[in-house]
């Protein structure tokens, strides 16, 4: 086997119980696990967030939505019992039967996405109506519905439509991470304007969210959950925070405030400290290779022995995820594996198949041994550190042939 990922089930349901008792009882935490659960493996994380207590969970398109909904039954976990689904990510046409088959919950912001739902029901004989969660444009100028005359007049035509029901409204911050931001400040009025919209369209939503993993971590500097959860009771709503990479055992740093922002003195990460990584990506030796003073190692030479080395060869490259920053050449220091319970530094250029690792110093290094790219001694924010890059980026680039929960 090439590679494998091995998910730490307690470590993943511990994190959304972390997650979820900072939100506080009032807030609902929705677990993200649209891009294969962040790298993960979303037919292992869906499973064990569902047993962990999540209600709903989020995903990218209906795709994603099916395979959640598979696996979570090939889990024992069977429909009445399943937590609601949200596609996250605006779809075409084509997706709209698959969303009413499949009993998925779509975020819409334009006319036409509800005219496809609706037409889609109706080809479905739906007796009851769909569910959808009307995304407001804040300010990310992605996706949703800015507030204003385009909103009512959208809103007044969602009131005489007999097959849907507008179950949530959300938006989503841009600098959740940043405490006391402007920018933050700005969209929650552009949101509330939205909901009063809502509300003085006589229509009542059971859910209102806008936040990420940020947004919870955050929360010991900014009053963004309080401010949520305000919103949602003047609709008589429940409020929801939607949690992405925290649950795998990261966060973006809570940040300082430009000096032009409210103050917020001294940010402080709420729940990340409490938070532990819960992928190891594996893989194991394939050969092993001595070499002699001046021998160089990989594309270019960027590597020269500079005494008699031992190293091991890996069967990954950055076709599987393992970034080409990591090369470590002879003017500048790279990544490492863990082999043996022992750093083992990457000798030359990462390639696109094969990496090499400086075994030297580990007794005992036989083919076929284990390695660790990612997991207890390396982190995803090790990787991200040297590839210019964040967590995010690292882990939802992991492509391994396995996923298997512990």
């Amino acid at each position: 086997m090439k590679s494998w990922v091995e998910i730490s089930g307690p470590r993943l349901a511990a994190n959304y119980n972390v997650l979820a008792a900072a939100a506080g009882d009032d807030t609902a935490v929705l677990a993200v696990v649209k891009a294969n659960a962040y790298g993960h493996g979303a037919a292992v994380c869906a499973p064990v967030l569902a047993r962990a207590g999540a209600k709903w969970l989020g995903v990218a398109d209906a795709a994603e939505g099916y395979a959640v909904r598979e696996a979570l039954a090939a889990a024992g976990i069977e429909a009445p019992q399943q937590p609601e689904i949200l596609v996250m990510c605006g779809g075409l046409s084509e997706d709209a039967d698959f969303i009413v088959q499949q009993k998925l919950t779509a975020v819409v912001w334009e006319r036409e996405q509800l005219e496809w739902l609706v037409a889609a029901a109706m080809r479905a004989g739906s007796t009851a109506p769909l569910p959808i969660h009307l995304e407001i444009d804040t300010g990310m100028a992605r996706q949703g519905i800015a507030p204003g005359e385009a909103l009512h007049t959208l809103l007044h035509w969602l009131k005489q439509q007999k097959a849907l029901r507008l179950d949530g409204v959300m938006t989503h911050f841009a600098s959740a991470e940043v405490a006391g931001s402007l920018q933050t400040l700005k969209q929650r009025a552009l949101f509330e304007q939205a909901v009063e919209a809502v509300a003085a369209a006589g229509l009542q939503p059971l859910w209102v969210h806008a936040g990420t993993s940020s947004t919870i971590d955050n929360q010991g500097t900014d009053e963004n959950l309080s401010w949520l959860r305000g919103l949602a009771k003047s609709l008589n709503a429940r409020s929801m925070v939607r949690t992405g990479v925290a649950l795998y055992g990261y966060c973006l740093p809570v940040l300082a405030s430009a000096p032009a922002a409210a103050p917020a003195a001294h940010p402080r990460a709420h729940v990340q400290p409490h938070l532990q990584p819960v992928m190891s990506w594996k893989t194991r030796v394939i050969g092993l290779r001595d070499l002699q003073p001046g021998d160089t190692v990989g594309y270019n030479a960027t590597f020269s022995a500079q005494r008699a080395m031992r190293l091991a060869l890996l069967p990954v490259g950055y076709s599987d995820g393992l970034r080409r920053e990591l090369s470590g050449s002879d003017t500048q220091a790279g990544g490492w594996a863990m082999v043996h319970g022992q750093q083992a530094p990457i000798i030359g250029r990462v390639s696109m198949n094969l990496t090499l690792v400086d075994v030297s110093k580990i007794s005992g290094i036989a083919i076929g041994d284990e390695v660790v790219l990612l997991g207890d001694g390396i982190t995803a924010d090790d990787h991200a550190r040297l590839a210019h890059t964040i967590a995010y980026e690292i882990v939802c680039g992991v492509r391994a042939r396995s996923y298997v929960a512990l």
